[in-house]
């Protein structure tokens, strides 16, 4: 029983260890710890008010406070607090943004199980999360490592394409996600990175649907196990059918990126990686915000509206054809608009923006969903059964599926996490150490040209491996990692050997919507001046250009003056010079086509993986030093 125990928990008369949840002194079938899951449910479910129902069909936003203690809760403008949402609107799923360090995020998830232990039926609360073991900082997809060990991006991952290292690192994240009470990951992403300007690709594991599919079965090995259990982290894998083939590679979050599109006639390709993990078996599936065009299944057209309202995509083809039981949970959204510092974004209904919140809340309800992501309106559930326009036994359908995660997990045994040990189980050094070097092994060498020992005289030879005591100019990297890896800091290009220049894919700013200015969307051309400064730098010195690749890069116009060019996608600078020295050798392979030019990207079909003509690098190139 965890520390943070409190008098919910009680002892029957034979000597079982229950929570009290009811208060009634009495271990229900529901809080007894030995019957089976499906009995409990259904117990539980026939206790359960409409409100109660409503609230579990709701997975809503919430960041821990910088103290750990709910007293000190300042939600956001147009969003209740937690004391709210879980104690008033009943609502037990709960995305975490921002989080403290362990103890203190601990200390927070204890005091908000507390919480939902005073509802009617103690509901424990499930908190989720977004990826944060990478580098990516973006709030609507993704947070950078903090205070747990820093791995690369799922692109990097498929560079290597190594199954083990998959269940390695997920078997390391679910140790960092329990010991700070986080029992749902809102990943793995499996859609196919076919849309070279597609500005999520950062998070999937490339275009290769078969090397997709082999790491999501991975994935899903090492958070939830054989089956989930009170050690699992439930998965819920993203986006349903494929969020990928985007219109002119646009994100659907966004108003002018609302198109799916399927020019080249691969709908069952990006459903691929799908049918493989819902085979496996996985907690929770969601949708994305697409709104397919010109799509047919089994000759019938599909209707033009956004996945998660999408009866023929939910009901037809994930539940009825493909067989799914479990949760489906939309995207965040859908139904209200969001504001967050300063910007506004509508609620992503496409295709059916003409219809009210209670229609919206309908429509996906019918659509076959069991859970509206980032939304808290549970009242609209209980008005829409009170008005008789949608049955409780459909409400129930979802309750089912909801609660016997609960249950599976072990949260209505024993919700809480030990406040104590939380900073000794997340970090740890062998964790870091073990995400360093595959942040190195993930690197992908793309170029290894000639260089000279001393003159004319001397035999070339590759300018990598860098040798020890390599003078190496940069600017982006600093000259403690560069002592750490055994080479000299040089103040100047004339004065050094080699230079190192680390770039990120280019990307067009923008930030008139909400979280618009966190997607790295738009030309994937690099400015004049990146293209200058390499150029001259390549005057006076070889030039190695590490080249952090969230999404594909027009290297074109580098390359000439490139001795070395390595791709990254997300690496620390140690993790960076342990493979340009070979301390860690780097064996990444491409997980997608680099393009010759702009134009190749403009001629693609979104839909169609290695559908780029004259590619500079195709997918699965790179060297071995």
């Amino acid at each position: 029983m965890s520390v943070a125990a409190r008098e919910e928990f009680k002892q029957s008369p034979d000597g079982v260890v229950f929570r009290d949840l009811n208060g009634n002194g009495v271990m229900d079938p529901y809080e007894d710890p030995r019957r089976p899951v499906q009995e409990r449910v259904e117990d539980l479910l026939g206790r359960l008010s409409l409100e109660e129902k409503a609230g579990l069909m709701f997975h809503t936003m919430a960041s821990a406070t910088e103290s750990g203690s709910l007293d000190d809760d300042a939600p956001r403008a147009g969003r209740s607090s937690l004391a709210e949402l879980v104690g008033d609107k009943l609502i037990n799923h709960i995305n975490v943004h921002f989080l403290p360090e362990p103890r203190l995020a601990a200390k927070w998830v204890n005091e908000v199980q507390r919480r939902a232990a005073g509802t009617p039926h103690g509901i424990p609360v499930t908190l989720s999360t977004d990826p944060r073991h990478s580098f990516a900082e973006n709030w609507g997809a993704s947070f950078t490592a903090i205070h747990f060990s820093a791995w690369p991006e799922p692109l990097g991952m498929a560079a290597i394409g190594d199954e083990e290292l998959v269940r390695e690192f997920t078997g390391i994240a679910r140790k960092e996600y329990t010991a700070v009470g986080i029992r749902a990951a809102l990943h793995p992403t499996i859609d196919l990175a076919t849309e070279p300007r597609w500005a999520r690709q950062y998070g999937t594991f490339g275009q290769d649907a078969g090397l997709v599919s082999r790491l999501a079965l991975a994935y899903l090995d090492g958070f939830e196990g054989g089956a989930l259990d009170a050690g699992s982290v439930a998965c819920m894998a993203k986006h349903f059918p494929g969020g990928g083939p985007q219109l002119d590679g646009e994100d659907s979050h966004f108003p002018y990126g609302r198109e799916q599109v399927y020019p080249g006639g691969m709908f069952d390709y990006h459903l691929e990686p799908f049918r493989r993990v819902i085979s496996r078996g996985v907690s929770a599936i969601m949708p994305y915000y697409g709104m397919p065009m010109g799509l047919e299944l089994d000759g019938e057209p599909v209707e033009e509206v956004g996945f998660g309202y999408n009866r023929q995509i939910i009901q037809g083809l994930l539940r009825d054809k493909l067989g799914y039981t479990g949760v489906v949970c939309t995207d965040w959204g859908l139904v209200t608009e969001s504001r967050l510092h300063g910007r506004q974004l509508p609620p992503r209904a496409w295709g059916v923006e003409h219809l009210s919140v209670e229609d919206r809340v309908l429509k996906i309800i019918d659509a076959g969903c069991d859970q509206l992501g980032g939304e808290e309106c549970a009242d609209v559930v209980v008005d829409l059964v009170r008005q008789g326009r949608v049955s409780e036994k459909r409400i129930d359908e979802s309750v089912r599926r909801l609660l016997s995660v609960k249950f599976q997990l072990g949260l209505f045994d024993d919700p809480y996490v030990d406040e104590s040990m939380a900073a000794q189980r997340t970090g740890l050094p062998e964790f870091v150490d073990a995400g360093t070097r595959a942040q190195a092994r993930s690197v992908t060498l793309l170029k290894n040209s000639a260089a000279y020992d001393g003159g004319a005289v001397s035999a070339p030879r590759p300018i990598l491996p860098l040798r020890p005591g390599t003078r190496v100019f940069s600017q982006e990297v600093s000259a403690e990692a560069l002592a750490l890896a055994g080479l000299e800091h040089a103040v100047n290009a004339e004065g050094a050997d080699v230079a190192i220049v680390r770039v990120n894919a280019p990307f067009d700013f923008r930030d008139q919507y909400m979280l618009e200015s966190s997607f790295h969307a738009g030309s994937l051309e690099f400015d004049a001046g990146t293209i200058e400064t390499v150029g001259r730098l390549a005057e006076a010195v070889p030039v190695v250009v590490v080249a952090h690749l969230d999404r594909p890069a027009v290297l074109t116009p580098l390359e000439p003056h490139c001795a070395a060019i390595a791709a990254v996608y997300g690496a620390s600078d140690a993790a960076v010079l342990q493979a340009l020295t070979g301390a860690v050798p780097p064996e990444g392979r491409l997980p997608f086509q680099l393009p010759r030019s702009e134009a190749s990207v403009i001629a693609s079909r979104s839909d169609v993986p290695g559908d780029l003509e004259d590619a500079l690098y195709e997918c699965g190139f790179g060297m071995e030093l």
